[in-house]
């Protein structure tokens, strides 16, 4: 059952990264059809999608990534207490 929990949070831990390397790619604009850049694009674009939906950008700040990263990091530690609790 542990390696369920530390499996799961890990999970979270590099889909966070993601997150991050996909607010970086945006600030350096790389090739938009360069095979990193749609990978990552279509990893990480799901989840985004909903916070866009729920906190629209605000001129041309999009806050969605970083709504996203919080709820994430919720999760993770929701995670790591249910797991120090069983």
């Amino acid at each position: 059952m542990e390696f369920i929990f530390v499996l799961l949070i890990n999970v979270i831990r590099i889909y966070k990264y993601a997150i991050i390397a996909r607010i970086l790619m945006s600030w350096f604009s790389p090739h938009p059809q360069s095979r990193p850049a749609v990978i990552l694009y279509q990893a990480t674009e799901p989840v985004l999608k909903v916070f866009r939906g729920l906190i629209p950008p605000i001129g041309m700040i999009d806050l969605s990534p970083l709504v996203a990263f919080f709820a994430l990091d919720f999760a993770q530690i929701g995670l790591l207490s249910l797991m120090m609790k069983l």
